[in-house]
């Protein structure tokens, strides 16, 4: 795992809104690179803009920067360093990128910190070898569009007669590499090939690119139409995944074909389709990893779905790995709010009957994004192989 920054606390007396405290930045020490270049703050605070020239650190005085964010309210207080973009985010001495920077705010407070190194700084690529660009431009013929998709194989690939699993997954920008994943608090990526490089249990995975147009996407993982997204394409895309796709990596790579070892994972709006993916598709998959799924925008689709396919005796042979975060609370159209765990709990509730094998993870301080669902993955895929 990544190196985690530590961070001090102390008090700080100024005067505050009430209920809502000041947190004063302190920056002691940075890289002897970029000496001159103004460093920034971004947070929830400022909507993670990260060269929000409202938010940039006084100049050095006795070898110290500074910057007071103002009405904090109680509660988890997160913020990164950047140098004006998301490419040249702070990193470790190594240079990998790391969750934001946490604190617990309960009263004025200033936070110590040090940064080690910038990203920038090194090689903008943190794939591992066993990573390669499938295609620039795979032919989608369901969409009526070319998609990229990276393929992920084992280190003893070419050594070996070996017939491998194959793990199917959304979002293939995200999931290797910082050169290419993108996100609301920066180009944190999922680790998925480092994992499976740890892992003794290998196999292969098919990582599909999403749409550069986040609302494209949305539509694409979408498997029902619904009042805000009327042009649902999910069905077509799952189409696509196991009409085309599936046949073209069997006839090509060296993969064990059966239900049994043909696995999908994703994450949000793809852990949704995942979730539709393992309903509609029992005899393709024989385990579906359905992290952080998107159900509170699905206007109660799921569980119909649920309803419709739980005493198919092919779902009863499946496996399903869930994953919530405590703090994924999010804001539903009509302005409610809603919890990922009590709708992921809710799901499960309703899928029990239908005799598959369940596995629930729920992380009391997770949140919406590729940090968590990184330490997500590990987990799933460890429940995946233990088989």
């Amino acid at each position: 795992m990544l190196k985690t920054f530590l961070i001090s606390v102390f008090s700080v007396l100024t005067f505050t809104v009430q209920g809502q405290y000041n947190v004063e930045i302190v920056l002691h020490g940075k890289p002897e690179q970029h000496q001159q270049d103004s460093i920034y703050i971004t947070g929830a605070f400022n909507m993670w803009a990260p060269g929000d020239r409202s938010y940039v650190l006084s100049k050095q005085v006795n070898g110290k920067q500074k910057f007071v964010v103002k009405n904090v309210k109680p509660g988890l207080f997160e913020f990164k360093f950047t140098r004006g973009n998301w490419t040249n985010l702070e990193s470790t001495k190594d240079g990998r990128l790391v969750a934001p920077r946490r604190a617990f705010i309960t009263k004025d407070t200033a936070i110590n910190v040090d940064i080690e190194g910038w990203r920038d700084d090194f090689p903008s690529s943190t794939a591992s070898k066993q990573v390669h660009l499938l295609s620039d431009s795979f032919d989608v013929p369901q969409l009526g569009l070319k998609r990229k998709i990276w393929i992920y194989l084992p280190e003893d690939y070419q050594k070996s007669n070996a017939r491998y699993p194959v793990l199917y997954m959304h979002d293939g920008q995200d999931l290797f590499d910082e050169a290419t994943s993108q996100g609301r608090i920066g180009p944190l990526e999922w680790g998925v090939d480092e994992t499976i490089d740890k892992a003794k249990a290998k196999c292969i995975v098919v990582a599909v690119e999403h749409d550069e147009d986040k609302l494209k996407r949305v539509q694409e993982y979408f498997y029902v139409s619904n009042p805000d997204n009327k042009d649902a394409e999910g069905k077509k895309y799952l189409d696509f995944l196991v009409n085309t796709l599936k046949p073209y990596i069997d006839k090509n790579y060296r993969t064990k074909t059966d239900k049994a070892n043909t696995f999908m994972a994703g994450s949000s709006m793809g852990g949704l389709i995942t979730f539709y993916a393992g309903l509609n598709y029992p005899e393709t998959f024989g385990a579906l990893g359905i992290l952080s799924p998107s159900i509170w925008l699905d206007y109660g689709h799921i569980n119909k779905e649920i309803s419709g396919k739980i005493t198919s005796a092919a779902v009863k042979q499946q496996r399903y790995f869930f994953y919530g975060g405590g703090n994924e609370n999010r804001t539903k159209p009509d302005g409610s709010v809603v919890k990922m765990n009590d709708d992921i709990n809710r799901a499960v509730a309703a899928f029990k009957s239908s005799g598959a094998e369940i596995k629930v993870s729920i992380n009391p301080e997770g949140r919406h994004g590729a940090w968590y669902w990184r330490s997500a993955f590990t987990e799933f895929y460890q429940w995946l192989t233990m088989h």
